[in-house]
């Protein structure tokens, strides 16, 4: 096991800033999570990229903002500009429940303690700095900043937020993934420009006074315009989730009153070469020695596994990877992975198993199109939503070449993947009867090897219909899944368990959907566990459904339970099995005039 001293890490103290024998900061972070050195949490790369580059870094976690501000004077004033980020999750889903009720704790805390970091954490950071160096530029990242860059439905206060430029102070926002910007960011400033100055950087908004506009750029409808008409919000949104998702994007401009926020086009996807100096930047993979004794949850979590790649095509409703991540994979090498497991071997505790070999979608890993230049033409969102695009090269032989090449090293008893599977890419029959063969060994090489007795998928929903909505394959992809997981396990004696997600509330499911996804569980003998309610979070499909009762591509008018009584009643079918439910959901069936439900449920 390596040792590892103080300075390993970033300084977080003015203390650990005069071990290093610095005199001035070019960069101060603030972070709304605790800090952990480890590639998984956005502060620690950042951090790790911004010394690389050579500069003088610390990182401010979780600072308190009720008190005399000490946390974010302490550092003092850096040479180049304050970071901020909410952290790895954003801080309103992080707080609040679908139901709106305050959580008890917190994930990316020392000992899961709630109350660490206020609501709307990027915001109130920001105006804080921007109150105590009025002059010193602030630059917003992470997912917090990123899906709140427009227009946006919040739901914790059922109205439209402007872009969250205004409300922050901010000088620029990077949004996505962010270090291919803030390279350029970092060297346009070494070239001696001034804040001012930095707006062609791509995958960055700044907010600006009406800027002159070109016929290339896209001008979305004014926020103003948004809040006085639903269908042209849902409009707008169509616009940005396929410019997010183009390889050649336009600029987006969206003007608030007699400003305008200018949204640059993303980066391409970042090459291996790229991806891998960012995974290989030197972490200690550990929690910053000042939470020793404690324990954060998400940590413990993630502690022995490795991401292998970035991006997700699925390009589900109700799901931020994509509108965050983008949906082009950039994968890394082999031998930076096979870097990583190594280093997690040698890890505090470790026993031999890493518990996910995974991304945002397990089975994604190096997947692209084969004639790339039919990608540049692209506007969809997702590239198996409808269907799987004949043009994406669904190869699962070079995940089957590191999970082999993972568990024949000699630390290591058993890889586990624990991120969600397509199975619709598995069940999927391609022309090229070698990729058939590589998904059918990937299916039976995960199913018997690498499942720690339960295997998650996410089938969301049983109604087609809804899952149509949440842009997911039909219910009878999983029922073939099931069928090929059940017959492995009984020829090798196996006992594992299938565990399927679902969500309630969902835009386009009713009540009655809800009756016959209960009846569907009935009869394959399912007592669900992983269920939510359907939160509706900045700048998802779903979310533009909820809030303007329009489906942006089609402008269809869209059903969706809003009230606490609507989504009560619909969950209550996920507990069809429970005596206690029992007397509800039959009042509810009677009620629908659906007594044929009642009868298959309850005999």
């Amino acid at each position: 096991m390596k040792s590892y001293q103080l300075t390993d890490w970033l300084p977080t103290t003015k203390k650990e800033v005069e071990l290093r024998k610095w005199d001035e900061l070019d960069v101060i972070l603030f972070s709304g999570d605790a800090y952990i050195d480890h590639p998984s949490f956005g502060a620690a790369v950042i951090g790790r990229l911004l010394e690389a580059e050579g500069l003088k870094v610390a990182i401010v976690p979780q600072p308190n903002w009720r008190d005399d501000l000490r946390d974010f004077k302490k550092l003092g004033r850096p040479r180049l500009f304050f970071g901020v980020s909410g952290g790895a999750m954003d801080s309103m889903i992080n707080h609040y429940t679908a139901n709106k009720r305050l959580r008890s704790n917190d994930a990316y805390t020392p000992d899961g303690k709630a109350g660490m970091r206020p609501d709307r954490v990027s915001i109130v950071y920001s105006n804080i700095l921007k109150d105590l160096f009025p002059d010193v530029p602030v630059v917003l990242g992470g997912i917090e900043a990123s899906l709140r860059r427009v227009t946006h439905y919040d739901y914790w206060d059922d109205r439209l937020h402007q872009s969250i430029l205004l409300d922050s102070r901010a000088d620029l926002l990077i949004y996505g993934m962010g270090e291919q910007p803030l390279k350029q960011l970092v060297a346009e400033l070494k070239a001696g420009k001034d804040f001012n100055q930095l707006l062609a950087i791509p995958q960055t908004a700044y907010l600006a006074d009406k800027p002159a506009t070109n016929e290339k750029d896209i001008v979305l409808y004014s926020h103003e315009e948004c809040l006085s008409d639903k269908l042209k919000q849902a409009k707008n949104f169509r616009i940005v989730e396929e410019q997010s998702n183009m390889v050649h994007a336009a600029r987006i401009i969206q003007t608030y009153g007699e400003k305008a926020v200018v949204i640059n086009p993303p980066y391409p996807p970042m090459s291996e070469q790229e991806i891998d100096a960012s995974f290989d930047l030197p972490y200690t993979r550990l929690p910053h020695p000042k939470y020793k004794q404690k324990t954060i949850p998400a940590f413990e979590m993630i502690k022995f596994s490795v991401n292998m790649h970035r991006g997700c095509f699925g390009g589900c409703a109700f799901c931020t990877i994509s509108a965050h991540q983008g949906k082009f994979i950039a994968s890394r090498s082999k031998e930076s992975i096979l870097k990583e497991v190594r280093a997690v071997t040698e890890m505090p505790d470790f026993k031999g198993y890493i518990s996910d070999l995974g991304g945002p979608s397990a089975n994604m890993y190096q997947m692209k199109g084969r004639d790339e230049s039919i990608c540049e033409k692209c506007r969809r969102p997702s590239c198996i939503h409808p269907h799987i695009c004949k043009n994406l090269n669904i190869d699962h032989q070079p995940l089957l070449d590191i999970y082999k090449a993972v568990d024949r090293l000699p630390s290591i008893k058993k890889s586990f993947i624990g991120s969600g599977i397509r199975y619709d890419m598995l069940l999927h029959r391609n022309d090229d009867e070698r990729l058939n063969r590589a998904s059918d060994e990937y299916t039976r090489e995960v199913i018997l090897n690498h499942v720690s007795g339960r295997l998650k998928v996410a089938p969301e929903h049983t109604s087609d219909k809804v899952l149509n909505y949440m842009r997911k394959p039909s219910f009878e992809q999983f029922h073939a899944f099931k069928r090929i997981f059940d017959k492995l396990n009984k020829e090798n004696n196996l006992r594992q368990q299938l565990i399927p997600y679902f969500i309630s509330s969902h835009p386009g499911c009713s009540e009655l959907d809800m009756a016959e996804l209960a009846v569907a569980m009935k009869k394959i003998d399912f007592k669900l566990e992983q269920i939510q309610d359907f939160t509706p979070s900045p700048m998802t499909l779903a979310t533009e459904i909820y809030y303007t009762g329009y489906h942006p591509y089609t402008l269809e008018k869209v059903y969706t339970a809003r009230t606490k009584e609507q989504k009560l009643a619909q969950r209550q079918f996920f507990f069809w099995y429970d005596r206690n439910y029992r007397p509800q959901i039959e009042k509810s069936l009677k009620r629908l005039k659906r007594e044929d439900l009642l009868k298959r449920l309850y005999n």
